[in-house]
This record gives structure tokens, C-alpha cells and sequence, in this order.
């Protein structure tokens, strides 16, 4: 309650409430390898192990990975997610998401709770999500910005190509290679 007996509601919905757009938004915000290891794992549902191989990283490893990604997005989406501390904290938090992930009941440690609500909801709307980043990347390519900055690409590349004709077309001409001399005869022996 606030000073006026009012309820005070926090800014931001609990994690538990967050819209699948929200997800579509902070993913493209990330960093693209943290995106892409958070979508694989949590949006398309592909197991640890599997994640682990695709990556060729141990499945520790990639723990350690997808605690880093998952709480950059909880930190995006939500005030009260924290970063764990170096080391030991790092270590046992990654194990404890990968848990949390596989089991419901799993115990978490109060610092991580807003990261594994944010990551639990994150598979809960999988399926939006999924649907709201192709609708956004379809959005990308045929936006008028897209299609300049290709035309600007080929145009650089089309630039680099006649340049190199140039350069290569009014070179100096190389000497022409004489033939070796041919080899001195010995004078004939008088005598």
C-alpha cells in the first residue's frame, strides 16, 4: 500500500505475466549468440546435451553460456533479476538453472529466481515467440532499409570488382624474360 492506502503496483509486470512480445523484443535486443543459444534451447526446446553438441562445447560449458544469456534477457525484462558473482556462485547457479529447467521442483536460490521465472515463461510462450521473431525477421528483410543497405552492399562490391580490373588492366607491363644466355663453349684445343 502506498501513502494514500492506494495499492502500489510495480512498473513491470512479474515474469510469470510477461507478453510473448516483450520476449520477441529483448531477443533481438541480445547479443546474437546469447539470442541464438536462448532461442534454440528454450524457444525450439532442444535438450542440453543436444545444444551442447551443435555448439562443440561441453554441456558445463554451455551451462555457464546459457546462465549468462538468460540473465542479460532477465535483466532486460525484469528490475529484480541480478548477475551472479564470479567463480563458485557462477558455477552453481548455471547448475541450478540447467535443474530448474529440467525439473519444476527444483530448489533455486532466491537470486536466481527471476531469471528462472523469466526463462520458465520464455518456454511457456515458446510457440508466440517463435512465430513473433519470424514475423519480425520477414518485417526486416522486405523493409525498405533492408533492401537499400543490400543495393549499397552489391554497389561496394560491384566498386571493388571494377577497381580491381582497373588495377589489374593498367599494371606497368612486366619485362619480357630474355632467354638465358646459351652455354660458353670452351675453345677448341690447338695442338
Amino acid at each position: 500500500m502506498g501513502e494514500d492506502a492506494l495499492p502500489v503496483t510495480p512498473s513491470e509486470p512479474p515474469p510469470s505475466r510477461l507478453p510473448p512480445s516483450a520476449f520477441v523484443v529483448a531477443l533481438r535486443e541480445l547479443e546474437p549468440r546469447a539470442a541464438a543459444l536462448l532461442t534454440r534451447r528454450l524457444v525450439a526446446g532442444d535438450s542440453l546435451e543436444g545444444c551442447a553438441r551443435f555448439l562443440g562445447v561441453s554441456e558445463a560449458a554451455l551451462s555457464v553460456s546459457l546462465l549468462r544469456a538468460a540473465v542479460v534477457l532477465a535483466r532486460s525484462l525484469t528490475p529484480t533479476a541480478r548477475e551472479p558473482a564470479e567463480g563458485e556462485e557462477e558455477a552453481a547457479w548455471a547448475r541450478m538453472l540447467t535443474a530448474a529447467l529440467e525439473r519444476e521442483e527444483a530448489p533455486v536460490p532466491t537470486g536466481l529466481v527471476p531469471v528462472v521465472d523469466v526463462c520458465r515463461r520464455l518456454r511457456a510462450v515458446s510457440g508466440e515467440v517463435a512465430t513473433g521473431l519470424e514475423s519480425a525477421t520477414q518485417e526486416e528483410l522486405a523493409s525498405p532499409r533492408r533492401r537499400r543497405e543490400d543495393w549499397m552492399r552489391r554497389l561496394a562490391v560491384a566498386a571493388l570488382l571494377a577497381l580491381t580490373a582497373y588495377l589489374y588492366l593498367s599494371r606497368p607491363q612486366e619485362p619480357s624474360r630474355l632467354p638465358p644466355p646459351p652455354p660458353r663453349q670452351s675453345p677448341p684445343d690447338a695442338g
